[in-house]
């Protein structure tokens, strides 16, 4: 029996996953990760970290991260208090999506989490104060491999559902991007 329901999104290789809840009068079990499941999503890495986050503000941006190559990684993002506007932006050199973006809810209720593959920036805006994510990672962070788009990039044309009410210094300070980029190679 599967514990988890894949569905594409317009971005190839990117899935919002739902997980199976299995529940009783003491509360439910949700299982965030099966190796053998997520090979069917194309998740074939071990699991590298494991990052619990929180964000206190509703409105609040956190992105648009990635880590450049060779230390491009994976990602599986769930939210396990509040909910979150998740984005996933295609990076991948020669992708038919090259800065293409899809975005889902993930939320404490509905159990969702988007698998986000090497070669995308993810990033995200709370819709709930005191909002957690936890992230999966398939390769630990590199200070000197840590990179970003700015979430407010025109190029992008992010349509954050909510006006931003918090975006650290560093994302505000990343570079716009330029007419000359072709893509990453994760």
């Amino acid at each position: 029996m599967s514990r988890f329901q894949g569905f594409e999104t317009p971005l190839s290789g990117v899935w919002c996953i739902e997980r199976s809840i299995i529940g009783d009068a003491r509360g439910f079990l949700s299982r965030v990760f099966c190796a053998e499941e997520f090979l069917g999503f194309g998740w074939k890495w071990p699991i590298a970290q494991i990052n619990h986050a929180r964000t206190e503000k509703h409105g609040t941006v956190r992105g648009m991260h990635f880590q450049q190559a060779p230390h491009s990684e994976a990602k599986l993002v769930s939210c396990v208090k509040g909910a979150v506007w998740d984005v996933a932006v295609d990076l991948r050199r020669g992708s038919p999506t090259l800065l293409k973006w899809t975005a889902q809810v993930l939320s404490a209720d509905n159990h969702r989490a988007l698998f986000i593959p090497p070669g995308c920036a993810h990033g995200f805006q709370t819709l709930e104060d005191g909002t957690e994510l936890l992230y999966c990672h398939s390769h630990p962070y590199v200070p000197g491999a840590d990179a970003g788009l700015n979430p407010q990039d025109p190029t992008l044309a992010i349509a954050w559902p909510t006006a931003i009410t918090l975006l650290s210094d560093k994302d505000r300070q990343r570079p716009m991007l330029q007419e000359s980029f072709e893509g990453l190679t994760p």
